[in-house]
């Protein structure tokens, strides 16, 4: 240590100097005293975050960070929000007083007051994730913290079980239920740091896939059953999807990339809708009409598939598609690196596809009557039912022992994209064959997955921290009680911000194309400036 120490003094004199900087901080741990006790690991990061953080990008959810600094974008942002939040208190305080409440509120009202309670909202997300008001903490795996959660979690599942009006393969209710246990179970996952374990890893994959599974699936049965495929249907799901996002990401200085989900569920929604909305439209009127029409869908699709193969065999063409500006802004992260979309586009590129296939496959089937969902008895005869049963355990079981059994990520995520299908195709197998089990289902998990969208988006903000790599902590002491606390904070927030996208739906997309247009133009003029200052042109 004698002969360190004249190495580091002697390399100090001569970068004195110098414009190099000489970081002292491990020498500087080494030195602190802690009462004689031993300095164990969770000790020694804390004290490295002490003379660390303020210094240098380090993924890490505890202390010794200053507050990130606000931008003029979000200056301007909230400036906005604070306008229109002191706006809508003083109409709703004028409503009172005049004796207007039992009237229904003019759309003046409705506009101002949601824009209200959305600043509000946003700036209680500023407060937990963008300043040091509240603590932040490291996440640390351990099987008990991840399945206990899960356990309790589907005992209120199946004890909130009743029957649906529908019988339908994939109805309602039984999608709603799916995304419902699904974003419960990857809640869970982010907030125990369940990613390093590998085997929990591959299985949350799936659940990811089974997502964009069902967003292909159901896009693609709307539009065969539905003629209103116009520009106002695609606009109204994008501000579905994108409306919070946009919002956060003006609010909390984070790229659209940040929100991964949401940019991959528009782009294949945007690709799907383009695909199938192309000349020659194809529903299901029209192949009743003309049976041809049943060929132009499968070149649609074999197209589809072809271009998402085209994509990934050329990174050189992927690059020039997604880098190009101005969208290059949309796919890259803070850093301007494409790879973390690269990444996520690569490992479900085909899952929306297959959910369409699957819905083609379906659709067909239903038409010429080989599958009977309409009533509450079984979808084949006894024999094929149990033929299928068997092949969806075979199916869930192949993919299980796969993905406890792969050894790395890199090996896992090269295949996973081929065969996701299986296990997702299995699961629906088993949850409709039966009568019985595919006209009852969880009302517990269908709430929570009407508002998974919104689940996924706020949760790294109001419940998660530190850029996804800590956990909020609104009760300093009582690990628990503050993830119950926390977790019911963000399901109202959820809730509310839910109902919010439905009271701005009309005003930003209205029923008139030309009105819808308008306003497209108009937030792209808000945009331009943005981009400007950002360099994206």
């Amino acid at each position: 240590n004698t002969r360190i120490d004249l190495y580091n003094r002697a390399a100090m004199e001569v970068l004195e100097h110098s414009k190099a900087e000489v970081w002292s901080s491990c020498r500087l741990v080494a030195q602190t005293k802690q009462q004689g006790q031993a300095i164990y690991l969770h000790d020694t990061q804390i004290l490295l975050n002490s003379y660390c953080n303020d210094h240098m990008n380090y993924n890490d959810g505890t202390c010794c960070s200053s507050a990130e600094p606000y931008t003029s974008l979000q200056v301007v942002t909230f400036s906005v929000l604070a306008v229109c939040f002191i706006l809508g208190c003083g109409m709703a305080v004028k409503r009172k007083l005049q004796g207007l409440r039992a009237d229904p509120p003019s759309p003046g009202y409705i506009l101002t007051t949601s824009i209200a309670k959305l600043g509000l909202i946003m700036a209680y997300f500023y407060l937990c994730d963008r300043t040091n008001f509240f603590m932040k903490e490291n996440k640390y795996y351990s099987p008990v913290s991840f399945w206990l959660p899960i356990g309790y979690v589907f005992a209120l599942g199946l004890f909130f079980t009743e029957d649906s009006r529908y019988t339908k393969v994939l109805h309602r209710d039984q999608t709603e239920e799916w995304k419902g246990w699904m974003q419960l179970v990857i809640l869970i996952y982010n907030m125990t740091g369940a990613t390093s374990n590998l085997q929990i890893y591959n299985h949350v994959r799936m659940l990811i896939s089974a997502f964009l599974f069902l967003n292909g699936y159901g896009h693609f049965y709307y539009l065969w059953h539905r003629s209103d495929a116009g520009i106002v249907r695609f606009f109204q799901v994008l501000f579905r999807l994108n409306m919070i996002t946009v919002a956060l990401c003006l609010c909390m200085n984070r790229p659209y990339q940040f929100y991964y989900f949401v940019p991959v569920v528009s782009f294949w929604f945007s690709l799907l809708y383009l695909v199938l909305v192309a000349p020659p439209r194809v529903t299901a009127a029209s192949c009743e009409h003309n049976p041809l029409h049943y060929l132009y869908l499968v070149l649609k699709l074999v197209g589809l598939f072809s271009f998402i193969i085209m994509l990934y065999m050329s990174e050189v063409f992927f690059d020039k598609v997604f880098v190009t500006r101005p969208w290059k802004a949309l796919f890259v992260t803070t850093d301007d690196d494409i790879h973390e979309w690269w990444f996520r586009w690569k490992l479900d590129r085909y899952s929306t596809s297959y959910g369409a296939v699957f819905a083609m496959l379906l659709l067909v089937a239903q038409n010429f009557s080989l599958v009977d969902d309409n009533n509450h008895s079984n979808l084949f005869t006894s024999r094929i039912a149990l033929c299928s049963v068997f092949l969806a355990f075979v199916g869930l079981g192949c993919s299980t022992t796969f993905a406890l059994l792969c050894q790395t990520k890199a090996e896992c995520n090269e295949v996973h994209s081929y065969t996701v299908f299986i296990p997702i195709v299995s699961y629906v197998f088993l949850r409709n064959v039966s009568g019985i089990l595919r006209t009852r289902y969880s009302s517990f998990f269908a709430w929570f997955g009407r508002l998974s969208l919104e689940l996924f988006v706020t949760q790294y903000h109001v419940w998660l921290a530190a850029d996804n790599h800590g956990v909020l902590v609104l009760l300093p002491g009582y690990p628990v009680l503050n993830v119950l606390i926390s977790c019911f904070i963000m399901v109202c927030v959820t809730h509310e911000l839910h109902n919010l996208t439905r009271a701005l739906l009309p005003f930003a997309v209205p029923n008139d194309w030309r009105l819808v247009l308008r306003n497209v133009g108009l937030f792209l003029m808000v945009l331009i400036p943005i981009g400007i200052h950002d360099g994206m042109f």
